[in-house]
């Protein structure tokens, strides 16, 4: 019996001993490292108001992950500058959340932005080695808009050369790959900013789209964007392509994180008066758009012309994210809109404005390194791949012509069937994929663009992940609404959650 309760006892001694150990063990063990891979806004910013982690170990995470996997392992050549403030604004904005609080849901988030927007801290190029030394004395709206609410500018991401294409190669930053697939091209032109956000180099990222150049890297790199409608957001402060098609905005990982930049970067800006010339613009956020129900009872107008010619797997899972909608509560019906093609073919406006527009910035410059797109071929001062687009657009001789004034009509044509389609039918929005062609091998040209319905019509469009192929390159699908739609696309949008961490860039 003795030896029964010695036993007892030494068993119920080394279970204390042993649990005293591994609390203590536990105590002293470091806590798992907060990992910024794949992390959305809210998460960030309630790991540091929970204490743990600070905006000072985001940056350190994310220039980690830039020198890791953008100038080595899959050198995807997404950035072209980094932000030598950006720890000494991170320490600034720490010091200010102990002492007052955070400013709002982006404070102390470090973000990037595509190198046409102006930045006073960093040179701002376009991509182009004419424009390396280019300095701007002020920051870009958006910019500033963003800096108010607690952002952190890591740097400055590499582009199509002066926005003119969709596949992210200039002479300053080589060409960016995708993080999918590095052999393959990112979509552009901000697929700088694309590739770095879904590689997790920073919370999310401002691009600009004159064609596609939100919505193709969007769907390329599994992410969301929003082409708003004209004077959503201001352009001042950005490199121009072409002012009638022009327009700013972030590219996210969620279409949560999307909502919460938008909120932080629209507005009017008397410096750009397309944001204060329409009085339709709606008073609510975009954050309060976000319901996961948006999509009972929405009709959607599937436009079947634009899934022709198409990957059979690219249009297989935008199908099928369709009917996935279908099974959320919305209700489809076919849409036709008469020439389309032809109104498509002739709206666009870039080669005419590009050429006068960049002058004009220029000409607004303090001692500009260059004066006009002449000179930049002049000099040799680009890239080989953007020969022969540049000559073309030199080559016009004024700014106002027959040909020019044929497209704007044909924009205001082709908008007014689209608005008329959606109010005949009841529309909440217009649904087809982005890009019908997988993102094209690098040195290929890409194919399979759907973006001029958008960019031509001036109505906004909504990019949002669809899924993947199965050779694990993202899909993305596109929804084009009525003028000032914009936050009822985003709710749309939020109601299909797509976004998926399977499978993972750069990992």
């Amino acid at each position: 019996m003795f030896s029964h309760i010695l036993q007892a006892t030494l068993a119920a001694l080394v279970l204390s001993l042993t649990l005293a150990f591994a609390g203590r063990a536990a105590r002293q063990a470091p806590a798992v490292p907060f990992d910024v891979v794949e992390k959305g806004v809210p998460e960030l910013q309630a790991a540091m108001e929970a204490g743990t982690v600070t905006a000072r170990d985001l940056v350190e995470q994310y220039l980690a992950r830039i020198e890791a996997y953008d100038g080595q392992g899959p050198e995807l050549a997404s950035i072209l500058s980094l932000n030598p403030r950006a720890r000494d604004l991170a320490d600034i904005l720490d010091r200010e959340r102990r002492a007052r609080g955070p400013r709002g849901p982006l404070h102390g988030i470090p973000i990037l932005v595509k190198d046409n927007f102006d930045t006073v801290d960093m040179p701002t190029t376009g991509g182009s080695v004419a424009l390396a030394a280019h300095q701007p004395s002020g920051d870009a709206f958006q910019v500033r808009r963003l800096q108010a609410a607690g952002t952190i500018i890591l740097g400055k991401t590499n582009m199509h050369e002066l926005a003119a294409g969709i596949t992210t190669i200039s002479s300053l930053g080589g060409q960016t790959r995708n993080p999918y697939d590095p052999s393959r091209n990112p979509g552009g032109s901000s697929g700088g900013t694309g590739a770095a956000v879904a590689a997790s180099f920073a919370a999310f990222g401002l691009g600009s789209d004159t064609c596609g150049s939100i919505r193709i890297p969007s769907a390329h790199n599994n992410l969301a964007g929003l082409r708003g409608t004209p004077g959503l957001s201001s352009r001042d402060g950005i490199i121009p392509l072409s002012l009638t098609q022009d327009i700013g905005g972030p590219l996210a990982r969620t279409v949560t994180d999307l909502a919460i930049a938008l909120d932080a970067t629209v507005g009017p800006d008397p410096a750009d008066p397309a944001t204060t010339a329409d009085r339709a613009r709606p008073d609510s956020s975009f954050r309060a758009a976000l319901r996961a129900d948006a999509l009972k009872g929405a009709r959607l107008g599937v436009v079947s012309a634009l899934f022709e010619d198409g990957d059979p797997d690219v249009v297989d899972v935008a199908r099928a994210a369709i009917e996935e909608m279908k099974g959320q509560g919305a209700q489809t019906v076919d849409v036709t809109i008469p020439e389309l093609d032809e109104l498509l073919r002739t709206s666009g406006v870039i080669n005419y404005e590009f050429k006068f527009d960049l002058m004009d910035y220029l000409a607004k410059t303090p001692r500009p390194p260059v004066a006009s797109l002449a000179e930049i071929l002049d000099r040799g001062l680009y890239h080989a791949a953007l020969d022969a687009t540049f000559r073309r657009r030199s080559a016009v001789e004024m700014r106002d012509s027959e040909e020019y004034r044929k497209a704007l009509s044909a924009r205001r044509v082709l908008a007014d069937r689209i608005v008329e389609t959606l109010a005949r039918e009841k529309i909440a929005a217009l649904v087809y994929p982005t890009m019908r062609r997988r993102p094209a091998p690098v040195g290929e040209a890409q194919a399979g663009t759907n973006c001029q319905l958008s960019a031509h019509s001036g109505l906004p469009a909504l990019a949002v992940q669809a899924g993947f192929t199965e050779e694990h390159l993202p899909v993305g699908i596109e929804l084009l609404g009525a003028p000032w739609s914009d936050a009822t696309l985003v709710g749309l949008g939020y109601a299909f959650p797509r976004w998926s961490t399977t499978p993972r860039p750069c990992r």
